[in-house]
């Protein structure tokens, strides 16, 4: 949703629906949900912490998974994520 939410044209929405279709949905279960919420109560007003991203660190994390993402600089107040870029731009 964070990928089609930031596309600019209907052209870039598949685009992105293409790049994606071969991944899994991972939805996030109540403990990822309330993890969520927890961190965006806290950190939403202080350190700018968008609804998606915390339940996209909420569903890294609830899997022990690590989130490979550019925006580092967005989770790093996230206890208990891991993060890494992808790859070297």
């Amino acid at each position: 949703m964070e990928l089609i939410q930031n596309a600019q044209n209907t052209q870039r929405v598949r685009n992105t629906l293409k790049l994606v279709a071969p991944l899994p949905v991972i939805w996030p279960s109540e403990t990822d949900c309330a993890f969520a919420l927890s961190n965006f109560t806290s950190y939403h007003l202080s350190d700018n912490l968008g609804l998606l991203d915390a339940l996209i660190a909420a569903c890294a994390v609830g899997r022990g998974a690590t989130l490979c993402t550019f925006n580092i600089k967005h989770y790093r107040i996230i206890t208990d994520l891991t993060t890494a870029q992808p790859y070297t731009r």
